[in-house]
Parts: structure tokens; C-alpha cells; sequence
């Protein structure tokens, strides 16, 4: 297993639009099982729903976990796009 914290610095936090984007690249990674853990809780991450039931607000800390045969190529990504401050609100 991999696992990666990060901080969310997206100014409105992992919303619809950014929540879409992390599951596309999750999509890319067939056989992975991922999960996100904050003070919010945990969730598995095999949907948006899922993803977007945390509340992810900026400056939240949040630990993406990745099991699967790209673990870490998976993780970094994921992680990436978690701490990245999309240009859409």
C-alpha cells in the first residue's frame, strides 16, 4: 500500500468539478483500490458521491491511500491533483 498526505489549497475545496478530475485519473488505474482519510473521516474512493460526502474544504488535510499494482504512480497523481488549486470555482 502507498499512502501520501496532502493539503487541499483549492480555494472552494474538492467540489464537483475537481472531484471529477480525481476520479478520472482513479479510472485510469483498473484493479487499485483507493481510499481518502481526514479529520472529516473515510471514505472509499470508487465514486464521486463518495468523494464529495467528505466536505473537502481548503486547508483540510486529507491521506490518499492506493493498493494496487501502480500503488505509487497511482498515489502521486491522485495526491497532485488533491493538493492542486484549480483555476475554477
Amino acid at each position: 500500500m502507498e499512502s501520501k498526505t496532502v493539503i487541499i489549497r483549492n480555494k472552494a475545496g474538492i467540489h464537483c468539478r475537481p472531484s471529477s478530475a480525481i476520479m478520472t485519473v482513479a479510472a485510469k488505474f483498473p484493479g487499485h483500490e483507493f481510499a481518502a482519510t481526514s479529520s472529516r473521516g473515510k471514505v472509499n474512493l470508487n465514486s464521486i458521491l463518495d468523494l464529495l460526502s467528505m466536505g473537502l474544504q481548503k486547508g483540510d488535510e486529507v491521506t490518499i491511500e492506493v493498493n494496487g499494482p501502480n500503488e505509487k504512480e497511482a498515489c502521486e497523481k491522485l495526491a497532485e491533483l488533491f493538493a492542486t488549486e484549480f483555476d475554477f470555482v
